[in-house]
């Protein structure tokens, strides 16, 4: 069984929507989004939740056009994906293509009858477990 668990990020230019996996690697769960204030404080409160969850894998979402070009937004996330590896040099930081996350995320919420307002509140934190699963399913555990 693995030591480490794996935490995939959605990033966004307001929030961090955060999900981590089981020890086994087989399932992701939602943790929390973290609504962004400061750099430092959104990096701070990272490492906090990296050091909680014992995780070893940073999953960026990257967020390629649909023709897999990399647009500005992946940019970002590029740029996000090198922080994390420069604050954060004792994890592995990958970033995972996430085409359509956050629709998929909103088709779940959707059909479990989440009502607009609680949608909204949690849409980057299930867009993240969507992400992390997605790697999970794509990744034999080790």
């Amino acid at each position: 069984m693995n030591t480490k668990r794996i935490m995939s990020l959605d990033v966004g230019t307001r929030t961090i929507g955060i999900a981590v996996s089981d020890l086994m690697w087989m399932i992701a769960n939602g943790v929390e989004t973290i609504h962004r204030t400061s750099e430092a404080r959104d990096y701070a409160r990272l490492a906090e939740l990296i050091k909680e969850h014992e995780v070893g894998v940073l999953v960026v979402g990257y967020p390629k056009n649909m023709n897999g070009s990399i647009g500005e937004r992946a940019q970002i996330c590029e740029a996000m994906a090198q922080t994390l590896r420069e604050k954060f040099p004792e994890q592995k930081v990958v970033l995972w293509d996430e085409r359509l996350s956050t629709v998929a995320a909103e088709k779940v919420l959707i059909d479990a009858d989440l009502r607009r307002e609680k949608r909204k509140r949690i849409i980057d934190m299930m867009a993240a477990v969507v992400i992390l699963q997605n790697y999970l399913d794509s990744h034999p555990q080790p």
